[in-house]
């Protein structure tokens, strides 16, 4: 939303507008953010059990931690599912909500702002200056308005001393009531031309009235924007995506058929590819005789209309399988999504139980260190997706492919009660690690015999 922080504010759109906004947006961080929440939730837990011995006190009872963790694992499992259909069916509708919201936001004028000595051209038609505001942002010195609804230019102007400015009609409509001027006036003729007759009124007080409709927050009607792929269930994505694979094959086959009348065959026919303009035949056909020189003038037209017809097809096959590529990784995305807050269960609960550090210190590191290789991985299995490097289901399930033997890995340590994050037993390994090393710089001893 910070792309649109210049278009959301100075526009007077209320708390309201303001929390529908934050609401249809938080909405669409929900499935996003619940790996994390389960991660941090479990460290916490398990960390707190740990730090106060209760897991020991557990374990002494002759509960394993599989069976203690087994109650939990289902809650996440329940939770996973939610998260998948919560993405499924509640996520889209929030995205229609809000970008047809935000795009409403975005074309909607800023509230009334006329800065002294500027030219003020938010209100439609009419073009008005101020010479100075005074603090109570009503009363105005020094005023001239072009009037510019007759389609003829600076033609119409109004001149004026001092001025009170003020809406009325809930905001609907602007009154300036203004003191001691004058107002220029260019009429036109008969036939529609100007400079047939000039008009000059002097006024001591007049008001004018503008329409402020067009500063209203107008909404859009929604189906505009319910094609956008964000704003899709999983069937419909599914639909769309068929319907781009049939264009592709369609746009394939039209361009074989309307390529083959520009070739003529004696014989078995045989495929022919024109890759690139370079092996078009280049040169001066003066030279050649008559004849020869149509018939090779032809050719290159031919030629040239099949490289311009082959390149359109191309592009437009290109785009049209990147977008059934962005409609399939929609789709994998739904369940990837759902299946990370099991991982993150399976690496936080077992890690929570090694390391024993509750509160919101060592496991909130522990998780953002975790959510940030996961997000890294996820962009990077997302565009290797994208760009057909690896197949769509893989590049999207890379992370959580990459994370679940870790889980695996904490689980059994947890098991089997490692002390690998405790601090005796990672000063115990530095110092065998550094034993391992002074011993291959260690000196052997010589032995020396003596001869008589």
């Amino acid at each position: 939303m910070l792309n649109y922080f210049s278009d959301l504010v100075g526009k007077n759109l209320g708390v309201e507008v303001y929390a529908q906004l934050f609401l249809y947006f938080g909405m669409n961080m929900v499935p996003v953010s619940l790996p994390l929440a389960t991660l941090l939730a479990c460290l916490i837990t398990f960390g707190n059990l740990g730090e106060h011995a209760e897991l020991t006190a557990v374990k002494s009872a002759g509960i394993s931690l599989l069976r203690t963790l087994r109650p939990i694992f289902l809650f996440v499992l329940i939770l996973s599912v939610g998260s998948f259909f919560f993405n499924d069916i509640i996520v889209p509708r929030a995205n229609l909500k809000a970008y047809s919201l935000l795009y409403d936001i975005t074309q909607k004028k800023a509230t009334l702002n006329f800065k002294e000595g500027a030219f003020y051209n938010g209100i439609p038609n009419y073009s008005i200056k101020v010479n100075k505001k005074f603090p109570d942002g009503k009363s105005l010195k020094g005023i001239m308005i072009y009037n510019h609804s007759q389609g003829y230019g600076n033609t119409d102007v109004t001149i004026a001393d001092s001025g009170l400015m003020e809406t009325f009609n809930n905001d609907m409509y602007l009154r300036f009531v203004l003191f001691k001027g004058k107002n220029y006036s260019e009429v036109t003729g008969e036939d529609g031309r100007l400079g047939h007759e000039f008009v000059t009124s002097t006024f001591n007080e007049s008001t004018v009235v503008f329409n402020l409709e067009s500063f209203k927050l107008t909404r859009t009607n929604e189906g505009l924007f319910t094609g956008n792929r964000v704003m899709r269930n999983i069937s419909q994505l599914g639909e769309d995506a068929d319907s781009l694979q049939r264009m592709y094959k369609t746009v394939n086959k039209d361009a074989k058929n309307n390529i083959q009348p520009y070739y003529t065959y004696v014989g078995k026919a045989s495929p022919i590819t024109i890759k690139d303009s370079n092996y078009l035949p280049k040169g001066n056909y003066h030279n050649i005789p008559k004849t020869d020189a149509r018939i090779a003038s032809i050719a290159l037209n031919n030629a040239r209309n099949i490289r311009s017809f082959t390149q359109a097809s191309v592009e437009k096959a290109d785009t049209l399988i990147k977008e059934y590529r962005q409609y399939r990784i929609e789709i994998f995305s739904k369940f990837t999504q759902a299946i990370a807050c099991l991982i993150m269960f399976l690496i936080g609960a077992p890690l929570g139980a090694i390391i024993k550090k509750g509160g919101l210190g060592v496991p909130v590191i522990v998780s953002i260190t975790f959510f940030i290789i996961f997000y890294i991985i996820t962009n990077l299995g997302m565009k290797w997706a994208k760009f057909d490097v690896v197949p769509i289901w893989f590049g999207m399930s890379l992370a959580n492919t990459c994370l679940l033997p870790i889980g695996i890995t904490f689980l059994i340590q947890a098991k089997n009660d490692s002390r690998l994050f405790e601090g005796d037993s990672i000063k115990m390994a530095f110092i065998n690690i550094a034993k391992q090393v002074s011993s291959l710089f260690r000196k052997k001893p010589v032995s020396v015999i003596n001869e008589y």
